[in-house]
């Protein structure tokens, strides 16, 4: 008898003494407009009023390279109530439209760059523009692919030889291009249209990424893969409770469409 309560206790213990997993919620921005919006825009009044309720509500907007620290057991803790923020591709009006706002509330952004476009489309912004906004400290440069493929088209559309230097060049060529004109190290990426697969994510750790994030609907957990954490996309079809339960992790009815994933 006393074995088995010995064996209870052992059992008991280590359930009690077992560490939770680490969850954070990490949102996903594109495009922000003060007049028309299209499906991955938000109002930038409505980016303002979703910072202050933040705010009001007792949660701190952490770096995400802090975020993944904790995630991975570097640092103890962080604030109790702790969200990241990032956006996807570098619109101009994360310069012209986002920035005041980031710099009103002194929160860190993280942006997730394809160096393609930067200096190059007209939609986007410059490698000036971008090196501008680093200086502020409170905003910080990674990679979202070369040219944001979609890697299914890509994988159907080349040979097998094509594809893998397709892949090389999204995520390696990525990497050393964005170190270059940000003159720091690139340890996180975001997979362009939230495609990945396990193959991409092994790809991904081998070309030197700490971690990369989806667009799956989910806060990002110390037991996921770290090739594959998930993220809020935050659009102009969200109201203010969407938001919340988004970052309070009880969100599960504003699922894009495939066809609105695809737009961005």
């Amino acid at each position: 008898m006393f074995r088995w309560f010995l064996i209870l206790a052992i059992v008991l213990g280590s359930l009690w003494g077992a560490e939770a997993p680490k969850k954070i919620p990490v949102l996903c921005y594109h495009r922000f407009s003060s007049g028309e919006l299209d499906s991955m825009s938000i109002k930038t009044q409505v980016f303002g009023e979703q910072m202050e309720w933040l705010k009001t509500n007792g949660y701190t907007v952490i770096p995400l390279d802090t975020a993944m620290q904790y995630e991975q057991g570097k640092i103890k803790s962080i604030p109790a109530k702790s969200v990241v923020i990032t956006v996807d591709d570098g619109h101009k009006s994360v310069y012209s439209d986002m920035a005041p706002i980031v710099k009103k509330y002194k929160i860190p952004v993280t942006l997730f760059i394809y160096p393609s476009a930067i200096s190059n489309a007209k939609y986007a912004m410059t490698w000036e523009q971008l090196q501008e906004l680093e200086k502020t400290k409170l905003f910080h440069v990674e990679s979202h692919t070369y040219w944001h493929p979609n890697f299914k088209k890509e994988k159907k559309m080349l040979s097998a030889e094509e594809y893998a230097k397709s892949v090389d060049k999204q995520l390696n060529g990525s990497k050393k291009k964005l170190e270059e004109k940000m003159g720091h190290e690139i340890k996180y990426l975001a997979w362009a249209f939230g495609i990945y697969d396990d193959a991409l994510l092994v790809d991904a750790k081998k070309a030197g990424y700490a971690a990369a994030f989806t667009i799956d609907r989910k806060h990002a957990s110390s037991t996921d893969n770290p090739m594959a954490l998930g993220r809020y996309m935050v659009i102009s079809k969200h109201t203010i409770k969407d938001f919340e339960h988004m970052v309070d992790g009880t969100e599960d009815r504003m699922i894009p469409s495939k066809k609105e994933i695809l737009k961005y």
